[in-house]
């Protein structure tokens, strides 16, 4: 099985192309690197030295860089620190001859996304830098990530629910139980993670994120536990894990709902012993991690279903910690809203942004069904599409019609003398486009959250479309 992985991994359905920085001072490595990228549909810019390469990246947008890391003058990781220090946000990969683990580590610490060794298998590159791309999107789409405060969590929110969840994480953060953060898509379950890592001994640590629903089976397992040379057809080099560059920290396993038996028991047992295997090797490796999972699927059912193990959901439902969707915390919804406003307009040359109350009342009655992120993405959208500091109640209104209906928060109405068949009817079709939306339009996943088959899903959608 192991020797089809690199075929797997070419016929992972690539992201759309990105715009990618390649930055090596081999000048025959990185034109190499530029024509693969761009014949995979990437824009893809090639510069010979770290300083060129911030000075581009200060001038205009990437959404990746893929950088070598020994360099004379500023090396890949002194360029991943300033990075940082200017606060520009985009995904690095690490690209070496001088392939470790130490070196893997201390990349992951200062915040590269990935990192990948020298001779490099063209497959793997592509995998790397779409991976970096799904997550850099999907990071976009997160609140900002801060500190754990020491009296709330400003990125939850400040309701009794998120109070409660703040206690809780406050709590675990002190030790090194296994925790599972549970709430629906765009909650906050990512930022609760980090505020546990950043509250805990390990914070100086590295806090390494898997997002489990976006790997195939063997790639995951590949993406957790590493591989050693040989194990596949392309693997010329050893390549640490995630379990293996989160040592000493936070492994943060997202989506831990969508992965594949075969590898609940790799994860069952890792665990149970603390001990892991890389891909093609023999030796046992000690695992100095702590656990954080994350779901927002309903694991119970899953059990029951015979598709999540029991035993590996004891295992991870140590600590468990329920994040509350943003239309049950209702006084969370106007401190986040200001807050987003005032960073998002601080990060989009609009320092002097803000809601008039008017606007926060019509932000206030809408349900969120995307929650925190939703929230997020519309004041983002309030500012760039605003000319004014002052955003009102006409802008939010102007912003709401331009969505589909069904987004727009407002409850059709009743028919009078609805008969109970008739609602039922339509209250059943609301269900299935609510699951439909949560899990992207999977129809096998909305299947499993509304508890029905496949087949009973379809006829039900062909009776939607007839209707």
């Amino acid at each position: 099985m192991l020797r089809f992985l690199e075929r797997r991994i070419s016929r992972v359905q690539l992201s759309d192309g990105g715009k990618v920085l390649v930055v090596d001072d081999d000048r025959a490595v990185g034109l190499v690197l530029q024509g693969l990228l761009r014949q995979s549909g990437h824009e893809a810019i090639y510069v010979d030295s770290a300083t060129e390469a911030l000075s581009r990246l200060e001038q205009e947008g990437f959404d990746v860089v893929l950088t070598d890391l020994r360099m004379p003058s500023m090396d890949g990781m002194q360029l991943l620190d300033a990075l940082a220090k200017r606060g520009l946000g985009v995904p690095v990969i690490m690209l070496t001859a001088h392939a470790n683990v130490s070196n893997a580590v201390e990349a992951m610490k200062r915040g590269a996304a990935d990192f990948l060794p020298k001779p490099f298998d063209r497959e793997e590159v592509l995998f790397t830098v779409d991976k970096a791309l799904r997550n850099g999107r999907h990071a976009a789409d997160q609140p900002e990530k801060q500190p754990i405060a020491d009296e709330a969590l400003p990125w939850l929110g400040e309701s009794a629910p998120m109070k409660e969840a703040a206690e809780l994480i406050r709590r675990a953060a002190k030790t090194s139980s296994t925790v599972l953060i549970r709430g629906e898509s765009g909650s906050g379950k990512e930022v609760a993670a980090r505020a546990i890592h950043t509250a805990s001994p390990r914070a100086s640590e590295p806090f390494v994120p898997v997002h489990c629903a976006a790997l195939p089976e063997n790639l995951l397992e590949s993406e957790l536990f590493g591989h050693e040379k040989g194990a596949f057809t392309g693997a010329s080099s050893r390549k640490p894990g995630r379990v293996e560059l989160a040592q000493g920290g936070t492994l943060f396993l997202d989506e831990i709902g969508d992965i594949s038996p075969s590898v609940q028991v790799k994860l069952l047992r890792l665990l149970q012993e603390k001990e892991y295997q890389r891909l093609g090797g023999t030796k046992s490796i000690s695992a100095d991690v702590r656990f954080v999972a994350a779901t927002h699927q309903d694991l119970e059912a899953l059990i029951e279903r015979g598709e999540f193990r029991e035993d590996l959901f004891y295992r991870l439902d140590v600590i468990p910690i329920w994040i509350a969707p943003l239309r049950e915390r209702r006084a969370d919804i106007t401190p986040l809203a200001e807050r987003f406003c005032a960073e998002i307009g601080a990060r989009n040359g609009r320092p002097g942004a803000w809601l008039d109350p008017a606007a926060v009342a019509l932000l206030e009655a809408r349900a969120w069904p995307g929650n925190v992120r939703e929230l997020s993405n519309f004041v983002e959208r309030l500012i760039v599409f605003t000319d004014d500091d002052r955003i009102g109640a006409a802008a939010v209104e102007r912003e709401l019609e331009r969505q589909p209906r069904r987004l727009r928060g407002a409850a059709p109405a009743e028919p009078e003398g609805e008969t109970l068949e008739i609602r039922r009817g339509g209250a059943e079709r609301a269900a299935i486009r609510e699951a439909l939306e949560k899990v992207g339009g999977n129809r096998t996943k909305a299947a499993r959250l509304l508890g029905i088959s496949r087949r009973t899903l379809y006829n039900k959608l062909a009776e939607m479309s007839d209707a």
